[in-house]
C-alpha cells in the first residue's frame, strides 16, 4: 500500500510541469502563425496599393516647374508679358500700340504703352506668340516670343526705327485759293525791276480770277508808283508836244494833261481788266505761250490783241478790251478840249488802241519776259527733266 501511494504521489507532481510547457509551446505556435498571417497581410497590401505620399508646400516656397507629361490642365498655367518700348534715341515712347498674338490664334491683346514706354499683359497662355509694336512715325516692331507655365516674361527693351517713307498728305485748295497764290505771284513779276508786269500768267492752265480777285489787282496797278510816274511822263511828252493845245501851257495846262492820262489809264484799267471781264466772265491776263516757233508765237500774240480765256477755260472774242476801250474813250469825252471829242474819234481811238495791245503782246512775248524779274521757271520740252 505504501508502495503504491508513492507512486501515485509522483504522478501528480509531474502533470503540472508538463502542463506549463506544453502550453508554453501552444503560446509560441500561435505567435509565430499570427506572426506569418500579419507578414502575408502587409505584403498582400503592399502588392495591391503603392504608398500615399503628401508633399506640402511652404507659403513662400517657388511654384514647382510642370513637367512636359503634366495633365493638361496643370499646362494652362497662364503668365505675364511686360516690356519697354523707347526709340532710337533710347527715350520712351509712350501711346504706342502693343499687340499679342498667340500662336495659331486670331484673336489678340492690345495695349497702350503709358509715359514711361512700359506695357504689361496679363492672364496670357503659354506658349509661342507674337508681339507687335506700331506707332505714328515709326516703323513696324515685330517680335516672336515663348511664354511658360506659370512664367513672368520680361522682354528685352524694345527699340522702334523711324519709318523711312512719310505718308504725304495732300491739301487741295480752292480755284479761288490757287488763282489767289497765282496773282499773288504775278503782282511781283515787273520789268526790268520797276514797271509792273502784272497782267502776263505764265502759268498755261492759270486759275480763273474770281470778281474780287480782278478788281484788286486792277486797283493794285492804278496806285503803283510806275503807273503814276508813267502819266506823268506822258503829259510831259504831251505838253513838250503842246497836244491838246486846249489844255494851254504852263503848270495848269500840265496838271490838266496829267489828269486827262492819268483818267485814260485809270479808266481803260479799271473797265477793260475788272468791270467788263466780270461782266463777259472773261480772264484779262495775256498767256504766255513760250513754246512753237516764232511765227506762231507772234500769230498767237497778235490774236490776243481781240480774242481772250474765258473763265470756262475757252478762247473766245475779247468783248472786254473792246468795250472797255469804248467805254473809256466815251467817258474822256467829258474832260478832254471839245476839239478833241466826238464817236469818230473814240472809235480811232479804240482801234489804235487794240494796234498797241498787239503791239505789246509781241512784246510780252519775245521781250519783256526776258528783262522781268520774278518769273517763274517753266519746263524746257526740250528736257523732260527739268522743273
Amino acid at each position: 500500500m505504501t508502495a503504491r501511494k508513492s507512486k501515485s504521489r509522483c504522478n501528480h507532481s509531474s502533470r503540472p510541469a508538463f502542463s506549463f510547457f506544453m502550453s508554453a509551446q501552444i503560446r509560441w505556435a500561435w505567435l509565430g502563425l499570427m506572426f506569418l498571417i500579419c507578414s502575408f497581410s502587409a505584403s498582400a497590401q503592399t502588392e495591391e496599393s503603392p504608398l500615399l505620399v503628401v508633399e506640402h508646400t511652404l507659403p513662400n516656397s517657388p511654384e514647382p516647374k510642370v513637367a512636359a507629361d503634366a495633365p493638361e490642365d496643370q499646362k494652362k498655367v497662364t503668365g505675364t508679358v511686360s516690356g519697354r518700348v523707347v526709340g532710337q534715341d533710347g527715350v520712351a515712347v509712350a501711346g504706342a500700340e502693343v499687340r499679342l498674338t498667340l500662336e495659331g490664334q486670331s484673336l489678340s491683346q492690345e495695349v497702350m504703352t503709358n509715359e514711361d514706354g512700359q506695357f504689361t499683359f496679363t492672364n496670357v497662355a503659354p506658349g509661342s506668340f507674337q508681339l507687335t509694336i506700331t506707332s505714328e512715325g515709326f516703323a513696324a516692331n515685330t517680335s516672336t516670343l515663348v511664354l511658360h507655365a506659370g512664367e513672368n516674361l520680361a522682354v528685352p527693351q524694345m527699340s522702334m526705327v523711324l519709318a523711312t517713307e512719310v505718308t504725304k498728305v495732300r491739301v487741295e485748295l480752292s480755284p479761288i485759293e490757287i488763282a489767289q497764290e497765282q496773282m499773288n505771284d504775278e503782282m511781283k513779276q515787273r520789268v526790268l525791276g520797276v514797271i509792273p508786269n502784272f497782267y502776263v500768267t505764265y502759268v498755261s492752265n492759270a486759275a480763273p480770277l474770281s470778281t474780287k480777285q480782278k478788281y484788286h489787282l486792277s486797283l493794285r496797278l492804278t496806285i503803283d508808283p510806275a503807273y503814276i510816274v508813267s502819266a506823268a511822263a506822258v503829259a510831259g511828252v504831251q505838253q513838250a508836244r503842246n497836244e491838246f493845245s486846249g489844255y494851254g501851257q504852263g503848270a495848269q495846262g500840265y496838271a490838266k494833261r496829267f489828269g486827262a492820262t492819268f483818267g485814260d489809264f485809270t479808266m481803260s484799267n479799271l473797265l477793260g481788266n475788272a468791270v467788263f471781264p466780270s461782266v463777259f466772265k472773261q480772264d484779262p491776263r495775256y498767256f504766255y505761250k513760250g513754246t512753237g516757233g516764232a511765227k506762231s508765237r507772234a500769230l498767237y500774240a497778235i490774236a490776243n490783241a481781240v480774242i481772250c480765256k474765258g473763265d470756262n477755260g475757252h478762247w473766245q472774242v475779247n468783248y472786254s478790251s473792246i468795250a472797255g476801250s469804248l467805254a473809256a474813250g466815251g467817258i474822256s469825252n467829258l474832260y478832254y478840249p471839245s476839239s478833241d471829242r466826238g464817236a469818230a474819234l473814240t472809235f480811232e481811238n479804240t482801234a489804235i488802241g487794240i494796234g498797241g495791245s498787239a503791239i505789246l503782246n509781241l512784246m510780252k512775248e519775245f521781250v519783256l519776259t526776258k528783262i522781268t524779274t520774278n518769273v517763274p521757271r517753266r519746263p524746257d520740252p526740250t528736257n523732260p527733266s527739268s522743273p
